[in-house]
């Protein structure tokens, strides 16, 4: 994790030298930074850079509404993606000494709003959609060459949404939510009577399939979006149901890289409180805990990994963007607050913002 010392250094003396004496002053009482899309009052769109008390050391505009933060130590780099079916990733110096890099997607392709950074820091992998052929695949980005797009490979699956890089710093894991879309529709979901969700894991050096998982066919319109990787190198993932409103499946499961995939039992009264959605899904600093957010059921639920129970259910109005700090969780909602979880002993803090789906303590 890129605590203080080492956000510092990464991002050069420069960074703090920019900063307005309030801001530099918050940095220097920080011991962590965390990343968020927002939305401002007026409505205009950007992302911002946060200590764990809440202060605001830094912030970009985007074009439009973004989604999920990837940033890179070894790079010097962040990256805002757009909310799918957007089109657009912006690359960010934290230092702000380099301008904005504003990418785009090939005519034929679309973002879904997540991506992640090779361990060197050389090559930026992001889920796109090949829109004509209902097909996902990960466009690979050159950041030796200003983010050249140099290549592509498939996801094996539709509608790609988070992916991860495994802690072997090889195999990407990939959600694919099943769900086709098309940017002449909008975010209208264009298949469920034949949804096809998976968990994928793909060798990010050649593309190669490593594995596919998928639950019962029963299930098949439970659409697996957003991921964590616990401290057993479990890929944990949360759900999206797309079927008969009236139903309430179990949400939250775990995959593994030797061909396990199964979804753990929620009491009945928490599933029915998430609402058939989870937003976003977080493993703490230590990987025993993982918590899930439904922005529709203003639920937060904690997740211990070894006993697959809940250890804590809260509520937090259009609660989302989910982090770990070192002794619990950051949780961030659309109505501008954030506050700690399961551990996190922090106030409420309420900005001017609205606060988008995705929250990352900077790595």
């Amino acid at each position: 994790m890129w605590q203080r010392r080492a956000f510092l250094k990464a991002a050069g003396a420069g960074f703090a030298a920019s900063l307005l004496p309030r801001q530099a002053m918050a940095l220097e009482r920080s011991e962590v930074v965390f990343a968020s899309s927002v939305q401002t009052s007026v409505g205009k769109y950007g992302a911002v850079l946060l200590t764990e008390r809440g202060d605001l050391i830094a912030s970009i505009a985007l074009p439009d509404r973004g989604h999920d933060i990837t940033i890179s130590n070894e790079a010097g780099r962040g990256v805002v993606f757009a909310r799918q079916p957007g089109t657009f990733a912006v690359v960010f110096d934290p230092a702000g000494k380099v301008a904005p890099i504003t990418l785009t997607s090939p005519e034929d392709r679309h973002f879904f709003g997540h991506g992640v950074f090779s361990p060197d820091g050389t090559l930026l992998y992001a889920t796109e959609s090949d829109f004509e052929a209902a097909q996902g695949v990960i466009g690979i980005y050159d950041a030796r060459d200003g983010y050249k797009r140099i290549g592509e490979f498939p996801t094996y699956g539709t509608g790609p949404h988070e992916l991860l890089l495994m802690p072997d710093g090889v195999t990407l894991v990939i959600a694919n939510g099943g769900i086709e879309t098309h940017p002449d529709f909008g975010r209208a979901e264009l298949n469920l009577n034949t949804m096809d969700p998976s968990v994928v894991f793909v060798d990010r050096r050649d593309g190669s399939l490593v594995g596919q998982l998928r639950l019962d066919a029963g299930l098949h319109q439970l659409s697996i979006r957003h991921m964590a990787i616990d401290a057993q190198s479990r890929v944990w993932f949360g759900c999206q149901y797309r079927g008969t409103p009236t139903d309430s499946p179990q949400l939250v499961g775990y995959a593994t890289m030797d061909g396990k995939i199964e979804l753990v039992e929620l009491p009945i009264d928490t599933l029915r409180d998430l609402r058939n959605y989870v937003g976003s899904v977080a493993a703490s600093a230590d990987g025993t805990t993982v918590a899930i957010s439904s922005p529709e059921g203003d639920m937060l639920v904690a997740i211990d990994t070894e006993g697959t129970r809940p250890v804590l259910v809260q509520t937090l109005r259009s609660g989302c963007g989910l982090a770990a700090d070192d002794k619990g969780f950051v949780a961030t909602s659309g109505l501008g607050e954030m506050i700690g979880i399961a551990g996190a002993e922090r106030s409420t803090k309420k900005f001017d913002f609205a606060f988008d789906n995705h929250m990352l303590r900077v790595i």
